[in-house]
C-alpha cells in the first residue's frame, strides 16, 4: 500500500528584495538615470514645451533625444564610479524637489532663481515644507534604492575611459539626432520660448548652479569694492533741524493690488487719507529680492545691468556714509543681501515681543518699535532703510493680524494649491492691508520726531503672481517676467519741515509721478534729497530734479 505525503508548494520568498543585486557599470546607470530624470521630473517642460506645437509627434521625439542627450552628458561628466551613490542620490531628491515646486508654482530655475534659494533663511524655506512634498520624496524612495542596490562594475583605468568616451559620444549623439529631427521647430521653440530650457530638470540646476555661486553669492563671498568715496554733504543752514529720511523697502507688492492705483479694492484706505506723492507707473530692477535690492541700491541698476559688478561694490548706503550721513537697516526679513554690509544693521526678525511676535515671526509693526530712540543714536542726517515682511508668499495668512482679515475668504495654508485663486488673492489683498496700515503708522512715528524734519519713500523690491498665466509667487528670469511681478508700488511723504527746508515743490513731484519711474531712479534721488554731490549722481535719474534747488 502507497503513502502519499502531500508537501505545501514553497511560497517565493518576500525577501528577493535582498537578493536583488544585479551589476551593472557606471555607464548603464548614467544613461538609466538620464532617461529617468527626462520621463519623470520635466513635466512642466513638457507641458510648456509640446504647447507650442500641440500633437507634434516630431517635435515630442526630438525632445525626449535632446533632453536625454543633455542630461547623459551633464551625468557623464560628474557622474563616476566613486560619487555616483551618493551624486545620483541627491539629484534624485533635489529634482523631483524642483519638479514639484515647478510644476506647482510655476517658476523657473534659472541663476538668479537659485541664488534666491542659497540665500532663503530656514523661516522662508520652512513655509515650502508642506504636506504636498511627501509625493516627490516617496517617489525618489525607488529610484534611490536601486541606486544603493546595484553592484557597479571595476575597470581597469584605460578600459573606463574608453567606456566613458563611448557614454558621451552616444550623448552628443542623441542631442544631434534631436536637432536634426524636427530642427525647425526646435528652432522656433529655442528662438521664441527660450525660458523653457529653465525648465528642464536638472539640467537647470546642474548648469545654473556654477553661475549662481560664481562671484559674490550668499555662500562665496568676497569684501566689497568702494564707490562713492569723493561724496560730499551740503552743510545744513544755521539753525536748521537735522533731516531723516526713512526708506520702506517693501516686500513682493505688486502694482496690480495697490488701491493708490485704481485697485477695485481699497487697499490702501490710510495712506489715501493723507495725500501721501503716489507713482503709479513703477518698476523693479528683479523679480526676486536676491535681484533688486543690490541693483536697487546701485549706481549702475538695470540700466546698466552688470550682475558682477554691482554685488561687488558698495551701496548707495555706503556713498551716504562716505558723505557723513549715518545710515541705519532694521530689519524684519532675510537680511540686506549686502547692500549694508560693514553698517549698521538691526535684525528685528528675531525679536520675542508679545504683542508681535509668535512661532519665530514677527508682525512688521516690530520695525517702529525704538525708531526715534535708534535714530538719535547718531547725531546729524540719518537715512534709515526699513525691510518688513511683507507679502512675502506663499503664507500671505501669515502677514497680517486678524484684525485686518477684511476679505475673506482667506487661503490660511502655505500650500497654495489647496486654495481656490479667490482665497489666494482675499488674503494677498490683506496682507496689503497691513502694509498700508504699516506706512500709516510710520509717517505718524516720523511726525511726532519734533527734532527732525523726516521724509518716507515707499517702494516694493518686487511683485507677484497670483494664477495669471498659471503663474505663482516670483522669480520669473527679468526678461520674461510678466508685469505683475515687475510693477510695483512707490508713495513718498514729507513733513511740512522737510518740505520747506529742501524748498521741495510738491506740486511739481506730483506732476513728475504721473510718469514712469523705475527702481534705478532711486540711488540718484537719495542723493538729490539728501543734497550729497559725487560723481555718480545723475541728474537725470533724479525724481526731485526740477523739483528742489540742486545741492
Amino acid at each position: 500500500m502507497s503513502t502519499w505525503i502531500l508537501r505545501r508548494p514553497a511560497l517565493p520568498t518576500l525577501a528577493w528584495w535582498k537578493q536583488w543585486r544585479p551589476e551593472v557599470s557606471t555607464e548603464t546607470l548614467v544613461a538609466s538615470a538620464a532617461l529617468f530624470f527626462t520621463l519623470a521630473c520635466n513635466g512642466l517642460f513638457w507641458r510648456s514645451a509640446l504647447a507650442v506645437h500641440p500633437g507634434s509627434l516630431r517635435l515630442a521625439a526630438s525632445l525626449f533625444f535632446l533632453l536625454t542627450g543633455v542630461h547623459a552628458l551633464l551625468l557623464g561628466l560628474l557622474v563616476w564610479r566613486w560619487n555616483a551613490r551618493i551624486m545620483l542620490t541627491v539629484l534624485l531628491l533635489v529634482s523631483l524637489a524642483a519638479a514639484h515646486y515647478m510644476g506647482r508654482y510655476h517658476i523657473y530655475l534659472d541663476a538668479d532663481m537659485l541664488r534666491n534659494i542659497l540665500a532663503t533663511d530656514r523661516k522662508e524655506s520652512g513655509e515650502l515644507i508642506t504636506p504636498s512634498l511627501l509625493w516627490p520624496l516617496a517617489l525618489a524612495a525607488t529610484p534611490a534604492w536601486c541606486v544603493w542596490r546595484v553592484q557597479l562594475q571595476r575597470h581597469a583605468f584605460p578600459r573606463a575611459m574608453l567606456r566613458r568616451a563611448a557614454l558621451l559620444l552616444v550623448a552628443v549623439a542623441a542631442i544631434a539626432c534631436g536637432g536634426l529631427l524636427a530642427s525647425q521647430d526646435v528652432s522656433s521653440l529655442l528662438r521664441g520660448h527660450r525660458e523653457v530650457r529653465y525648465l528642464a530638470t536638472p539640467a537647470n540646476i546642474l548648469v545654473g548652479l556654477p553661475r549662481a555661486m560664481r562671484g559674490d553669492n550668499p555662500v562665496h563671498h568676497a569684501p566689497k569694492l568702494p564707490i562713492g568715496t569723493d561724496a560730499r554733504a551740503t552743510p545744513p543752514a544755521p539753525g536748521s533741524k537735522p533731516r531723516l529720511l526713512v526708506i520702506v523697502v517693501g516686500e513682493t507688492v505688486r502694482a496690480a493690488n495697490w488701491g493708490l492705483n485704481g485697485y477695485a479694492r481699497q487697499t490702501t484706505p490710510e495712506l489715501g487719507g493723507i495725500g501721501v506723492v503716489n507713482f503709479p507707473d513703477m518698476h523693479s530692477c528683479g523679480t526676486a529680492t536676491e535681484v533688486s535690492l543690490p541693483c536697487m541700491f546701485s549706481p549702475w541698476g538695470r540700466h546698466d545691468y552688470d550682475e558682477a559688478r554691482i554685488r561687488g561694490h558698495q551701496s548707495l548706503l555706503h556713498v551716504l556714509e562716505h558723505a557723513g550721513i549715518a545710515t541705519l537697516w532694521r530689519d524684519n526679513q532675510s537680511g540686506c543681501k549686502g547692500v549694508c554690509e560693514g553698517l549698521a544693521i538691526e535684525r528685528l526678525d528675531e525679536a520675542t515681543d508679545p504683542a508681535l511676535c509668535a512661532d519665530g515671526r514677527c508682525l512688521d509693526e516690530i520695525l517702529l518699535e525704538q525708531l526715534g530712540e535708534q535714530a538719535r543714536a547718531r547725531p546729524g542726517d540719518r537715512v534709515v532703510v526699513l525691510h518688513p515682511l511683507g507679502n512675502h508668499g506663499p503664507s500671505y495668512f501669515e502677514r497680517y493680524p486678524a484684525r485686518f482679515r477684511r476679505y475673506t475668504p482667506t487661503c490660511d495654508t502655505p500650500d497654495l494649491g489647496r486654495c481656490s485663486r479667490e482665497q489666494i488673492v482675499n488674503s494677498y489683498d490683506n496682507a496689503v492691508l497691513y502694509t498700508d496700515h504699516l506706512l500709516r503708522r510710520t509717517i505718524d512715528t516720523l511726525g511726532r520726531l519734533d527734532d527732525y524734519d523726516t521724509a518716507m519713500i515707499y517702494l516694493s523690491d518686487h511683485g507677484e503672481s497670483l494664477g495669471e498665466n498659471g503663474l505663482y509667487l516670483h522669480g520669473l528670469p527679468w526678461a520674461i517676467a510678466p508685469e505683475q511681478q515687475t510693477r510695483v508700488p512707490m508713495a513718498m511723504w514729507f513733513s511740512a519741515g522737510f518740505a520747506a527746508d529742501r524748498k521741495l515743490d510738491l506740486a511739481c513731484l506730483r506732476e513728475r509721478a504721473t510718469q514712469r519711474a523705475d527702481h534705478d531712479n532711486l540711488f540718484s534721488s537719495v542723493l538729490g534729497l539728501m543734497q550729497v554731490r559725487t560723481s555718480l549722481y545723475e541728474r537725470q535719474r533724479d525724481l526731485f530734479a526740477g523739483c528742489a534747488p540742486e545741492g
